[in-house]
């Protein structure tokens, strides 16, 4: 018969090193499998909102819900010739941080404190949103050219970092 007491009153451990990645690498790495739902032609974008290691929403870049998606319908930029970083309120899709942020206030979660992880660094657009939602600290892992997000962050406290996911069978 088992004396759970018994066993517990004896029971002997020591405190082991945590080897496993830490929370910042791994919530990247669930970024970058959000943004393989996305449909966008040009750049798949995933994020991610996380509080208190909880995850509470993700976003990936996608035409609006009930609207056909860009690898259907076609990209409206290349249709109308705009460069990369110009114009980017002509886009059938919302970024993956607005939706992401949707997402939250969809369903009444709020964002105030959290941080984002978003596979590519947010475009000034998405800046303020990310502002204004409270998020306070940004990490992403692959770069964009938007000097007034950077701007923006740096004047408003929300702390950004660069992280760079490890290559295939390198441990971090």
């Amino acid at each position: 018969m088992y004396n759970v007491r018994e066993y517990l009153q004896n029971l002997e451990w020591s405190e082991k090193p945590d080897t496993r990645e830490s929370w910042d690498l791994y919530f990247m790495r669930i970024a970058f499998l959000v943004r393989e739902r996305s449909t966008c032609v040009h750049r798949k974008v995933g994020a991610l909102i996380v509080k208190n290691n909880r995850i509470l929403a993700t976003g990936y870049n996608q035409p609006p819900s009930g609207f056909p998606h860009c690898d259907v319908i076609g990209c409206i930029r290349d249709d109308l010739g705009i460069t990369s970083g110009s114009n980017q309120e002509i886009c059938y899709a919302l970024h993956a941080e607005q939706n992401a942020i949707v997402q939250a206030a969809k369903f009444g979660i709020s964002t105030d404190g959290a941080t984002m992880y978003v596979t590519h660094k947010p475009c000034s657009l998405c800046a303020r949103l990310i502002i204004n939602a409270g998020i306070c600290r940004v990490v992403y892992s692959l770069d964009y050219p938007d000097p007034l997000a950077e701007f923006l962050f740096k004047i408003t406290g929300v702390r950004t970092e660069m992280l760079e996911l490890p290559r295939e069978g390198e441990k971090r």
